[in-house]
């Protein structure tokens, strides 16, 4: 006699109901078309380094375009709700395809322009960048949120979407240094160019952007208590120490590189970080469904600290790529487990805000971790930047313990209002 019964062995994944959803072609266009940003931040800091020999004025351009992405991410975000994605995103991709072509020129590719005018073009060229990550996430939202079954499918969702991030990590380093090495140092920043122009618009015009209603038309007003604000803010505070380190380490890798005799192969050498993060991303699904999210987060972090320490000590090619192996290894587990924690937080009007809140104090952090690691690797060498990357997992940490903090109180007055009940 079969059994009939249905159990966890025999339900269908949530994931399958996702191509239905969106067709398959949504998968590499919303990948491809989020690579540029990955490529634009650590291909100006390439592009500065090798035409100025200054470790600072790499750091410098790379933190501009993610302080321009900080300001400019949110914006997008806001005139998207108002007015559609496809009536934005238009347009911001042929500005930031020209702000890219104006810096990859006066950056080095041509006449090297005065410091000042590198710094304006790369604030444009982060502020019009298409934030196609946040976009894809409110479209998924919109495309679950009357299914049956739509909170499944959208936190299947929402963990491809933190996965192909990370892999974003990845790839967009690795490209940077590989062009880098192998053609020229200007050649990245071109290709990110195109990438827009062609994959952004794309993007825009997919069938999936006609779910998501534009907010004039559907304005909800939302009150976020004193909890989901605390919470909110412990979420953005750890997505900056993790940009923070992600900023800081690609500058140290890039800075250790140099020291070797190559600059032009940090970025390709950044990519072990990424390798293991995206990995160890993936093996979330499988970690234990009982286990909180903000224990999570506690026990990465704590891992992550020595193992960011650790990146003081190779002074050799083969010991490095093993330090940055093993330090990528709770990356990928982090970020999928704050992105988790902001959606639960948030209230569901607000969960496009959130998402792109969180995404912008990556990008917040990355400017940082350039900016400072920059700045210490013309004084001190790669292990300056690599101190930054300690820190900022440290930072890390101390958000993770706050959070668990908070998500334990949480818990007992929940238990307290039920009480007379059990």
């Amino acid at each position: 006699m079969t059994n009939t019964v249905p159990n966890k062995s025999t339900a269908p994944s949530p994931y399958a109901a996702l191509p239905p959803l969106v067709g398959w072609a949504f998968f590499p266009l919303g990948f491809f078309a989020r690579l540029p940003l990955a490529m634009l931040t650590i291909g100006s800091m390439t592009l500065l380094i090798d035409s100025t020999g200054s470790y600072a004025a790499g750091g410098m351009a790379a933190a501009m375009v993610g302080l321009g992405s900080a300001v400019g991410g949110p914006t997008i975000g806001y005139l998207s709700d108002r007015l559609g994605q496809r009536r934005v995103l238009l347009p911001v991709a042929v500005l930031q395809a020209i702000f890219i072509t104006a810096l990859l020129w006066f950056g080095g590719a041509g006449e090297l322009a005065p410091l000042g005018v590198i710094v304006l073009l790369a604030v444009l060229a982060g502020a019009s960048g298409p934030q196609v990550g946040p976009l894809a996430r409110v479209r998924w939202m919109a495309l679950t949120r009357k299914r049956d079954t739509g909170g499944r499918e959208l936190s299947a969702a929402l963990s491809y979407e933190s996965m192909v991030d990370e892999l974003g990590f990845v790839l967009g380093p690795a490209a940077v240094g590989l062009f880098a090495a192998l053609v020229a140092p200007w050649l990245p920043l071109a290709i990110a160019a195109v990438l827009t122009l062609v994959l952004v618009p794309l993007f825009a015009v997919h069938r999936t952007e006609k779910a998501v209603v534009p907010a004039v038309k559907n304005a909800v007003k939302v009150r976020l208590t004193a909890h989901q604000l605390t919470g909110i803010s412990f979420a953005v505070i750890g997505m900056i120490g993790m940009g923070t380190f992600f900023g800081s380490s690609a500058a140290g890798t890039l800075a250790f590189a140099g020291a070797l005799g190559n600059a032009n192969i940090g970025g390709l050498l950044y990519a072990a970080v990424g390798f293991t993060s995206a990995i160890a991303a993936l093996s979330v699904a499988f970690w234990p469904s009982g286990w909180p999210q903000a224990s999570r987060w506690l026990a990465a972090s704590i891992f992550m600290v020595p193992a960011a320490l650790a990146l003081q000590l190779p002074g050799e090619l083969g010991p490095m790529i093993a330090a940055l192996l093993v330090v990528g290894i709770p990356v990928g587990p982090v970020l999928v487990t704050i992105f988790t924690l902001g959606g639960e937080i948030a209230p569901r009007a607000r969960l496009s805000t959130v998402m792109t809140l969180l995404s912008s104090g990556i990008v917040v952090g990355t400017a940082i971790g350039n900016s400072l690691a920059g700045l210490l690797a013309d004084a001190y060498g790669y292990a300056g930047s690599y101190a930054v990357a300690a820190g900022a997992a440290g930072l890390l940490l101390l958000a993770g313990i706050a959070m668990a903090i908070l998500r334990a109180a949480q818990r007992r007055s929940m238990m307290r209002g039920t009480g007379p009940r059990s």
